[in-house]
Formats: structure tokens, sequence, C-alpha cells
């Protein structure tokens, strides 16, 4: 046999069987190793702060171990139930206000053409990061004491002062909160906007429908999870809020976040600041659980 066909009878020949590769074992990481890192940080920057914050609200001042007395003395107080009470009060009208206010600006913005109207929609992303006691001085520079309005007041009637003085009232409170968080409610609502088919708004407008039957039945149903968006934030960010009302100068106005400065900075008295601080707390993850319950059930 030739070399030529003993190459080919080799080549077509059965192969000899190649052992198969060892199995190499899996590196992949554990999925809970992954899962550490964010709940450390998490762990370190809120939830220990927070055990700390409920300890030291079940901890007096003269020892004796933990104990409910501090909570029992703060809801027995007299100022407590006031700051609670205004806390609520100006939380929920602000929110009803940002809600009508924003409401209303949204729809200028995302349905009446005019000039500029895509910069003002720019400038409500911008108005977002803007913080709480700029807007206050704001307000303080035209309506205080010594500000623009009452400076004209009294340029033009001579008098000594102007009337302008509410800024230092709870009426002044809730004007800067309004003032402060109805981009809030805007920016989600603009985006709704701009999701709503306009052909729906020009069946409507076509079949006889007046602009108020228009967003009642068309614009408002699809604004609806989006108001419930905004207006949940809105609530928990003013019954927290504390910058808006020290900046105003309101010193009748004791709100919880106000109450929690002055017992722990002004008294000296922690465990009633831990206490206060505590039920606001609850009061606002209170709310939003809520919140998040209906609006899962409104599938919205």
């Amino acid at each position: 046999m030739s070399a030529t066909a003993t190459a080919t009878a080799t080549t077509t020949g059965p192969t000899a069987s190649v052992p198969a590769p060892a199995p190499t074992r899996s590196r992949s990481v554990p999925a809970w190793v992954w899962v550490l890192p964010p709940v450390a940080v998490l762990a370190l920057a809120f939830l220990y702060p927070l055990a700390l914050v409920v300890q030291q609200s079940v901890t007096p001042d003269d020892g004796g171990g933990l104990s409910l007395d501090p909570y029992a003395d703060v809801f027995a107080s007299e100022v407590f139930r006031d700051a609670l009470t205004t806390t609520v009060w100006l939380a929920v009208g602000s929110t009803v206000g940002c809600l009508v206010l924003g409401f209303v600006l949204a729809l200028v913005i995302a349905f009446v053409p005019f000039p500029g109207g895509k910069a003002v929609a720019r400038f409500v992303d911008v108005f977002l990061s803007f913080p709480s006691f700029l807007i206050t001085l704001a307000l303080l520079f035209i309506y205080g004491s010594v500000g623009m309005a009452n400076g004209l007041w009294t340029d033009v009637t001579g008098t000594a002062e102007g009337p302008f003085h509410f800024l230092t009232t709870p009426w002044g409170v809730l004007l800067a909160e309004i003032t402060y968080f109805t981009p809030f409610v805007m920016r989600p609502l603009l985006a709704a906007f701009s999701q709503l088919d306009t052909g729906q708004l020009e069946v409507a407008s076509s079949l006889g429908a007046g602009p108020l039957r228009v967003i009642r039945q068309v614009i408002l149903p699809e604004a609806l999870p989006a108001l419930a968006a905004g207006g949940s934030l809105v609530l928990v960010m003013c019954l927290n809020e504390f910058g808006i009302v020290l900046f105003t100068g309101a010193k009748d106005v004791t709100t919880l976040p106000m109450l929690v400065y002055s017992k722990a900075i002004l008294e000296s008295d922690y465990p009633a600041a831990c206490v206060v601080a505590v039920v606001n707390i609850a009061i606002s993850v209170g709310l939003y659980s809520l919140y998040r319950v209906v609006s899962r059930r409104a599938g919205a």
C-alpha cells in the first residue's frame, strides 16, 4: 500500500476518542453577596441613627433604664398638641393648594400655546433644585416688613409702615410652602400630559364638549395617578419642612420639626426631642404606606 493510501486510510478511519474536559467549578458570586454592600450602607447611614433616636426617646435623663415616661410627658404637653395640629393643617392646606395651582399651571403650559412655553417647562425642572430657604428669602424681599411691597406703600402714602405683615403668620408659611412645592406637582403632571393622546381632545371638542368638560372627562382621569404621586410627595415634604418656617420668622408658628429644634437645641431636652422626631417619622411613613396601598389598589 502506498504512502498516500495509508494516509487516506488513516484520515478516513475511526478517530481516537478524546477525553472530555473536566467540568470547571462555577465561580459566580452568590446573589446575597451583592446585597450586603447596599444593606450595610443603608444600615450605617439611616437605620443606625434612627435606632439611636428611638433608644434616646425611651431613655429619660434621670436614668433608671428604658421607660415610656418621655412619651407620656410629651403627649400630655399642650405645646406638642398645638405643634401637631399646626403641622397637619399646614401640610394638608399646602398640598391642596399645590394640587390646584399645579394642575392649572400644568394645563396652561401643556395645552395653551404661548411664546416661551418650553422655556417655562424647563424652568420648572430647574426650580426643583432650589433650596426652600431661597424661595422664602425671595418672599421676604417682596412682602417682608422692610420688603419692596411695604417700601412702595410707604413711599406712596407717606405712612410709617406698610400693611403687609402676613409672612410671619401661618398664612405666610402656607404661601411660602405652596410657592415652593407647586413645581413638585407640576413635574409629574407635565410628564403625564406629554403622553396624552391629543386625538382624544380633538374628538371631544368636535363632539361639542366645552373646555371644562374636556378637562373633567378626558384630561383629569389621565392625570389622577400623577396628581396622587405629586400630592403624596408634597404632603410628606410639608410634614417635615423646617427651613421655610424658620426663615419666615413666624415665631408663633410651631411645627413638629421646629419643636424638635426647640427641644434639642434651645432646651437641651434630648429625650423629648427624640419623641417628637419619632412621632414625625411615624406620621410620614404611615402616610407614605397609605399612599402606596391606595395607589396599588387603584392601579396607579
